[in-house]
């Protein structure tokens, strides 16, 4: 076997190429769903600036447990639901490109993004969050001189992330999307198989809440074996691989639109279950941190593991009812979900940190702060989108036609790098 034949992986390219029967050209219920979803992120992230009971970076002085119950209601499915289109993205994407056209532009969209914004838009949050703890006492272009130091000390008790105190934050999404991209397009042989699809047809015969119990199994299971702190991620990818199989999958999707009303009515019976359950348990099970002790937290993740697919099945039904059609708006939101996934979180922190100082109250300042950083990041977005050289640092397409050299010298340049940031989130 010579150089070139080692070199030439064309022979096994099939294997990565889903079959495209049935495929459609579009599917904009999914772009819909991922803009709203996206968009939750605000709503949800500033209730995290007001609940009592979970941890954050910085915190108001107007806390509400009973908000808790309100957040509850996405919680366990707002993440899930992106880690599904995500897996049908890339069988979408599979079908078009080759495997090293899927990574570079999967690298190039990922991964520059996330070191813009782990070097420029998360050292604010930190910088907010180590004042509000009262680790910090110096002004912003003093932290930013520490920041960047390579052996200072400030930061010490804040000595996780990517590089030590540089942290993801929010991002931590892009980045195991990009690592799990990359393992997800190692399964493909396997998940392209003739017997992988028969298996995914058969499921998705099967009566409804069959098919509901055996596919919440896994999740329920890396739900009671993984810390709180770190399942989202193995969670994160699993449902990245449903994802995959759900695909255009004509059963699949059927059986998804014909079951709208049922599966709100099982949705609603397991939220309230879950209310129940975090308010006379679980809260006294984080006052005792008696965590993952005994049958009844068995019981709990099921339900939590349950809510979980159940609310994507759900939220996929109602948007395909009733979201799959084509607008000139989707195009502008489309665009506008990394701006505002980058910006937003870094907006509420800093504007809820000082709005907290101004004694508004407890409904003048949540809404003052969802108003003021909603008008951030379209602010930062209609910016963004005019200025060519930051287009690629917040995952949007450069709007300019450039000459094959010029392409290439970026695309080196980008390469060269995110290098480092690749190996250091792939190790």
């Amino acid at each position: 076997m010579n150089i070139n034949s080692i070199l030439n992986f064309s022979h096994l390219s099939k294997y990565f190429v889903p079959s495209n029967n049935d495929m459609p050209d579009r599917r904009f219920d999914l772009d819909w769903l991922r803009v709203g979803v996206f968009g939750l992120l605000i709503l949800f992230h500033t209730g995290m600036f007001y609940v009592e009971s979970w941890p954050w970076h910085v915190k108001s002085e107007h806390l509400s447990q009973f908000l808790e119950n309100i957040m509850l209601l996405v919680e366990p499915w707002r993440m899930g639901v992106l880690w599904v289109i995500s897996g049908i993205a890339i069988r979408f994407v599979m079908v078009k490109v080759s495997v090293w056209r899927f990574i570079s532009m999967r690298t190039l969209r990922l991964l520059l993004p996330l070191l813009f914004g782990v070097l420029i838009i998360i050292p604010p949050q930190l910088y907010i969050e180590m004042t509000f703890n009262g680790d910090l006492n110096m002004n912003f272009w003093q932290f930013l001189q520490a920041f960047f130091s390579s052996d200072s000390t400030v930061f010490d008790k804040y000595q996780y992330g990517i590089w030590q105190h540089f942290n993801a934050n929010h991002l931590w999404f892009i980045a195991a999307l990009w690592k799990y991209s990359l393992f997800l397009l190692c399964l493909l042989p396997l998940l392209n198989t003739k017997l992988v699809n028969s298996v995914t047809d058969w499921l998705f015969k099967q009566y409804g809440l069959l098919a509901i119990f055996i596919a919440v199994l896994p999740i329920f299971f890396i739900q009671m074996n993984w810390e709180l702190d770190s399942v989202r991620y193995p969670l994160g990818f699993t449902l990245m691989v449903y994802g995959y199989l759900i695909g255009w999958n004509k059963i699949f999707w059927q059986r998804i639109k014909e079951n709208l009303r049922p599966l709100l009515v099982i949705a609603l019976i397991f939220y309230c279950l879950l209310i129940a359950l975090y308010n006379l348990v679980w809260l006294d099970m984080l006052k005792n941190e008696s965590l993952q002790e005994g049958w009844i937290y068995s019981v709990i993740m099921f339900n939590y593991s349950m809510l979980r697919l159940i609310g994507v099945l759900t939220v996929f039904s109602f948007a395909h009812n009733f979201l799959n059609k084509k607008s000139h708006k989707l195009t502008y939101f489309n665009d506008a979900v990394y701006p505002f996934y980058i910006l937003h979180q870094t907006l509420i922190v800093v504007i809820g940190f000082n709005l907290s100082k101004l004694d508004l109250g407890p409904v003048y300042e949540p809404m003052l702060l969802i108003s003021l950083t909603t008008l951030g990041c379209f602010i930062g977005y209609e910016f963004i989108r005019r200025t060519e050289i930051l287009r690629p640092f917040f995952g949007l397409k450069m709007s300019n036609n450039y000459s094959s050299s010029i392409n290439k010298l970026g695309y080196i340049s980008a390469s060269l790098v995110m290098l480092p940031l690749a190996w250091q989130i792939i190790a």
